[in-house]
């Protein structure tokens, strides 16, 4: 297979974006034109362009840069490498991000977003500025790739979309069965004419360290930063330190106890977890997560997942105190929120059904791995020329 090496800017029209004056209300009063922004693309995966978060009205975007159908959008300020495809007629972006609108003679639009997305590792190599990475126009513009001929193209595409459909159906069924666990957990506890009681008076919240006081100082212990808690309940145990090294500056906790992260934005996006498997039964961690420890005849599994809910995560912004980007969930917000107590038995109950749904959810999960491993692999082969070498993949798929 024959690839020929080119310069982003010799494939396409490289152009930056721009952000029309937020002091003029105008630019802003009506939903006339998208406004595409690094947070309107997802980290996973190509976009599909087809609406944004904000939009322009039709003045405002004779102060913005425009953008026709088909271009390729990426982000080069912040997190560096997300990857859109515009399928709008037209729309205007923001300075953080780059875009190409590709020469339809030398590249298909699809494969050129496949192809910066996998390359995106080179791309974060050369950005500049240790805080804040960025990727000027310039850099952009002499970013190199290797093209292949538009058939080669086309088929390379085909054979990514299906793979991609397959890990978004996946996605998908491992989405529909949280959702059912909270679908599960409101009818059996979501009784309005129940009576309720403020939720500190279900688990304490920040317990002291004064319990592992005469706890050896050498001992080793989990450690759970921020970034090891995930929007689905999952916890990543892999690092520990001693209790020495953390016992000051960061929040403890121990087996069973529940994580609540308190600050934007990770508390909307829905972080947290029931901790399990600490190593010596102890964990330290972020300061930026609330403690919640149920008491006696209230089990991990009911609090986590009531802290789960939407209904509960609204509630709990709409209580927070502090500054726009440093805004946290008060400790006063568990004596303010009520709920009904549940029975013992209901919450035998609910922990026997969420069981089988986490047995069909790992299922799936491990099934999606396993995609996301076959995505790879056709990632590499197709960049390389080498997808069609012994049979149609297409067909495989």
């Amino acid at each position: 297979m024959n690839f020929r090496t080119y310069k982003l800017k010799d494939i396409g029209e490289v152009i930056t974006g721009n952000t029309p004056s937020k002091s003029n209300s105008e630019f802003y009063d009506s939903k006339d034109v998208m406004f595409i922004k690094p947070d309107d693309l997802y980290i996973d995966r190509i976009t599909m362009l087809n609406e944004s978060k904000e939009y322009l009205s039709n003045k405002g975007a004779e102060h913005a840069r425009i953008l026709p159908q088909g271009s390729v959008l990426v982000t080069c300020i912040g997190i560096i490498g997300k990857v859109g495809i515009l399928k709008q007629e037209m729309a205007a972006f923001n300075q953080q991000l780059n875009a190409i609108v590709p020469n339809k003679n030398i590249v298909n639009e699809k494969y050129l977003a496949y192809k910066i997305w996998n390359d995106r590792k080179k791309l974060q190599l050369i950005a500049n500025a240790p805080v804040v990475p960025i990727i000027n126009k310039r850099q952009f513009s002499d970013f190199q790739i290797e093209i292949p001929p538009i058939d080669y193209q086309l088929k390379v595409v085909d054979v990514l979309d299906k793979a991609q459909e397959l890990i978004d159906k996946r996605k998908a069924q491992i989405e529909a069965l949280d959702q059912l666990t909270q679908s599960v957990f409101l009818e059996m506890f979501g009784d309005q004419a129940a009576e309720k009681v403020p939720l500190s008076k279900i688990c304490d919240i920040n317990p002291t360290k004064n319990e592992i006081r005469d706890i050896n100082d050498d001992l080793e212990v989990s450690f759970v930063p921020m970034s090891k808690v995930s929007e689905k309940g999952d916890i990543d145990l892999t690092e520990t330190r001693k209790v020495k090294e953390v016992n000051k500056g960061f929040t403890y906790f121990k087996e069973n106890d529940v994580l609540f992260a308190k600050i934007t934005p990770c508390m909307e996006n829905g972080k947290g977890a029931i901790a399990r498997n600490l190593r010596n039964g102890i964990g330290f961690g972020s300061t930026e997560f609330h403690v919640l420890r149920p008491k006696e005849n209230i089990s991990s599994e009911w609090l986590f997942y009531l802290t789960s809910l939407p209904e509960f995560r609204t509630a709990a912004e709409m209580s927070m105190t502090g500054s726009a980007g440093q805004k946290r969930v008060p400790k006063q917000f568990f004596d303010q929120y009520k709920t009904t107590i549940p029975t013992i038995d209901d919450q035998k109950s609910f922990i026997q059904i969420i069981y089988h749904i986490q047995k069909q959810k790992e299922v799936f999960k491990q099934s999606l791995l396993k995609l996301q491993d076959m995505q790879q692999s056709i990632f590499q082969r197709a960049f390389k020329g080498e997808l069609f070498t012994e049979k149609e993949e297409v067909s495989a798929l």
